[in-house]
């Protein structure tokens, strides 16, 4: 089968889930903002600062990666630029085909100016209402809830996980741990985990990125995720392939497809951080074809200088996908969402179906 254009697919309704607000910023936005703060670039033209992000993201490293993330929250400090940011975040999403999406930031980053938890809280979820609004008037329509991030190094998680929930009916549908995982167990969070399951609320865990099964078991069976932030490393427990019939998974993959936990995988940025050789190589296309509940998203789509169409332009290609496969992902995603159950059966009825029907013709 051919693959589907990028133009055509930008049209087609989508659904994301693993999208970080401090890496999906414009690079015209930090020029400004950074000259408004008074903060340092490594470029100050847009276009090459947009290269610049790119290539330095591009080392096959998820701690080098991780560094570019200075220069973003640096000009997410302020009430304007958290405001501003949510608001294009929103815009450039819809714009893209996106009709929900869940956009996560770590609100202990955006503290270095004075501002409190909940002052950040409030301009990003101020600046996602405006940009939705916005959206909606210009015929593209999204609906954005926020995921709330600890930070896995750091000692707030509890206090964010109480943020979290303080601001559960005001926009905010999650919390997440993120950062680097070698040598910071989710374990280290087990309070806030099991302080959230106590009051009802979702969370995922970033877990198997750059680190192995370990990370993934432990997410699961000892913190209790809902769903994995990104899990390709899911694979080492799987031997075999489908097309020789011999595939045999591992207890923990087993457990993984059985209990439909969704995967959050991030195919462009998990060939940068290493997690995965190649977009034609990366798991995706194994575990699609074992039929575990695989979702695509961005990640960082400015690291990564890409979208979601972009995204699935490259599986469309590398593995001859089709628009069936497309609205797959896509329904996968919205059943995986963090919100009501009739609230995500509506979207996939009203908005995502009509959609690839019309696609598929």
């Amino acid at each position: 089968m051919a693959a589907i254009a990028f133009s055509d697919i930008v049209p087609a309704p989508k659904v994301l889930l693993h999208d970080h607000l401090d890496g999906g910023l414009r690079p015209a936005t930090i020029v400004e903002l950074a000259e408004r703060v008074g903060h340092e670039l490594p470029a100050t033209d847009p276009a090459a600062l947009g290269e610049w992000f790119v290539a330095a993201a591009d080392s096959g490293s998820l701690e080098r990666y991780l560094e570019t993330f200075a220069h973003t929250v640096a000009v997410m400090q302020t009430v304007e630029g958290l405001h501003r940011v949510a608001k294009e975040c929103a815009l450039d999403l819809a714009a893209d085909g996106v009709v929900y999406a869940e956009v996560r930031y770590a609100p202990e980053q955006h503290l270095e100016r004075g501002l409190s938890l909940d002052e950040v809280v409030d301009a990003v979820n101020a600046g996602f209402a405006e940009g939705a609004a916005e959206a909606a008037a210009q015929g593209t329509p999204i609906r954005v809830g926020v995921l709330l991030t600890a930070m896995r190094h750091a000692a707030r998680s509890q206090e964010i996980a109480e943020l979290s929930v303080r601001y559960r009916d005001a926009g905010v549908v999650g919390f997440d741990i993120a950062g680097a995982e070698a040598g910071f167990p989710p374990t280290r969070h087990l309070d806030a985990f099991e302080y959230l399951q106590r009051e009802n609320f979702h969370f995922t865990i970033h877990a198997g990125e750059a680190f192995g099964l370990p990370s993934i078991w432990q997410a699961i069976q000892w913190c209790g995720a809902d769903r994995l932030g990104h899990g390709v490393r899911l694979v080492d427990d799987i031997t075999g392939s489908p097309a020789a019939g011999d595939v045999v998974l591992g207890r923990l993959s087993a457990y993984v497809r059985d209990k439909r936990i969704p995967l959050e995988l991030c195919p462009s940025s998990n060939v940068q951080t290493g997690a995965a050789p190649s977009i034609a190589e990366h798991p995706i296309g194994l575990l699609h074809d074992l039929r575990f509940r695989v979702t695509v998203n961005t990640d960082n789509r400015l690291m990564s200088g890409t979208s979601m169409s972009r995204e699935m332009a490259l599986l469309s290609e590398a593995f001859g996908w089709g628009w069936s496969e497309l609205q797959w992902l896509t329904i996968n995603a919205m059943k995986s969402a963090f919100i009501p159950y009739d609230e995500r059966l509506a979207i996939i009825n009203d908005l995502i179906k009509p959609g690839y029907a019309k696609l598929i013709g």
